[in-house]
């Protein structure tokens, strides 16, 4: 099992960076698949980028590509979201959540263990 917590989050005003940090507890973080995810008040959660176990693999959604960045350093238990370029449209909750032994899994159902979320608000 595994915990996560995230943090980073803030105001930011377009055209602006962020880094999102997701610190896993436990001594198997290795052998999670990791991603990232954002829900917008009255839209579903949707998938931002994900990097597999290993960290040799990542994804992205089309919106974010080219100006986010995931990584991971798994000597730290900790996942990052490397946010560049902001929009208004990246205002949501981010999410961190793990798979056990995955690949960097899109869909959120693949997803056993989730943080708390952090706010993440872009203003025009």
């Amino acid at each position: 099992q595994v915990q996560l917590v995230e943090s980073g989050g803030g105001l930011v005003q377009a055209g602006g960076s962020l880094r999102l940090s997701c610190a896993a507890s436990g001594r198997t973080f290795s052998s999670y698949s990791m991603g990232w995810f954002r829900q917008a008040p009255g839209k579903e959660r949707e998938f931002v980028a994900a990097i597999s176990w290993s960290g040799d693999r990542t994804y992205y959604a089309d919106s974010v590509k080219g100006r986010f960045t995931v990584s991971r350093d798994n000597a730290k238990n900790t996942v990052y979201l490397q946010m560049n370029s902001l929009k208004p449209e990246d205002t949501a909750v981010y999410y961190c959540g793990a798979v056990l032994w995955g690949r960097g899994e899109v869909a959120a159902t693949q997803y056993a263990y989730w943080g708390q979320g952090t706010q993440v608000t872009v203003s025009s």
